[in-house]
């Protein structure tokens, strides 16, 4: 049975559909780079402009139906899909919101597990205000991810999404689940490039006076983390939407994955710092100098059952940054592509819930 507490209610993931989000954030840099990019070849630039307005215009189909609330610890809820089953708890990074792992009524990782006999649950991080501007993803785990795990029970299975990984891998080191689960996770930070390190490390500079005296590191600047480590592919996807039917099943998921990454919530001051600094510059995850909850999170250490699956085309999370531990799967799909693309309900949606199946049998 899925657990309950008094205080629950349900509640909607859905992002805001109102106009403003229909574009790029901030969009005049986002306009600056597709000058930078497609500026040499007028055609690519005239493409890349109309599939931005063919994104900007297309109507919006209705969200899923809302998923039932069955436990809330502050800001965050723990969201149920299915009433029996192992229980899987799915965490999202801390950056964009959880929708994409329930992304549509046509394409929703949470709804396609619970349909192969898995009970999930995705965590909903919610949205921080400055009064939690000292909180870094460390204290994220402490906080919020260790009294989700104690709420659902020690047959739970733990599964993180990009960052939420990582912080999967510190909630496994502090508080065992039944097995752990990594979907492009990054561990080892050294394994992106330098250039992307730079690049970051100068956007954080940029950004940090202004993100201390809010207590928040806006949506706006998280969105340009991605555009600065992809941005030839950035481009390409609005140059490609150009040709494509916006009301077909393929525009409306693309149309619906652009919704998502463009409405993400801020991230807590302290937590942008820490990602900027202490993990993509100083990898102190790989180098085993993380500590959470007074503990130094060592992945060696950790004993249950661990599937890590990596992409070899993941340009957000490369291979290279995987944790060196547990059962590999290489998968040869994009970062996103993997969860919410054509091919995800056959790939990761079945490799998951096969094996997490045979853990029932273990």
């Amino acid at each position: 049975m899925i657990p309950r507490l008094p205080n629950s209610s349900a509640g909607s993931i859905a992002p805001n559909l109102s106009a403003p989000q229909h574009r790029p954030r901030p969009l005049p840099l986002f306009l600056d780079m597709l000058r930078s990019e497609t500026g040499s070849d007028p055609g690519r630039m005239k493409a890349a402009l109309a599939g931005l307005r063919a994104y900007q215009s297309a109507p919006r189909t209705p969200r899923a139906p809302a998923p039932s609330t069955v436990g809330q610890i502050g800001r965050v809820r723990v969201h149920g899909y299915a009433e029996a089953g192992r229980p899987v708890l799915f965490v999202p990074s801390l950056i964009n919101g959880c929708e994409i792992l329930d992304l549509s009524v046509e394409n929703s990782m949470m709804r396609g597990l619970a349909a192969s006999g898995l009970q999930p649950f995705l965590l909903d991080w919610g949205t921080p205000g400055p009064d939690e501007a000292d909180l870094d993803i460390g204290a994220h785990v402490e906080r919020y991810l260790l009294p989700a795990l104690d709420l659902l029970g020690p047959d739970t299975v733990l599964a993180g999404y990009c960052l939420g990984g990582t912080m999967s891998i510190a909630a496994a080191a502090l508080s065992a689940p039944r097995a752990l689960l990594l979907i492009a996770a990054p561990w080892d930070f050294d394994g992106f490039s330098s250039q992307t390190r730079n690049d970051l490390l100068q956007l954080w500079e940029g950004a940090a006076t202004a993100a201390e005296q809010l207590g928040l590191l806006p949506a706006e600047i998280l969105q340009q983390i991605f555009w600065r480590i992809d941005p030839v592919r950035t481009i390409a996807k609005f140059e490609q939407f150009s040709t494509k039917d916006p009301s077909s099943a393929e525009g409306r998921n693309y149309i619906a994955v652009e919704d998502w990454a463009n409405d993400g919530p801020p991230m807590t001051f302290a937590a942008g710092r820490q990602l900027m600094k202490s993990l993509m510059v100083e990898n102190c995850t790989g180098q085993g100098a993380w500590t959470v909850a007074g503990r130094t999170i060592a992945p060696d250490r950790l004993r249950m059952p661990i599937l890590n699956i990596a992409s070899t085309i993941d340009r957000i999370t490369p291979e290279a940054t995987a944790l060196p531990h547990g059962e590999r799967l290489s998968l040869a799909e994009g970062h996103v592509g993997m969860v919410v693309g054509r091919k995800a309900p056959e790939s990761l949606w079945h490799q998951i819930a096969l094996w997490v199946s045979q853990l029932q049998n273990s």
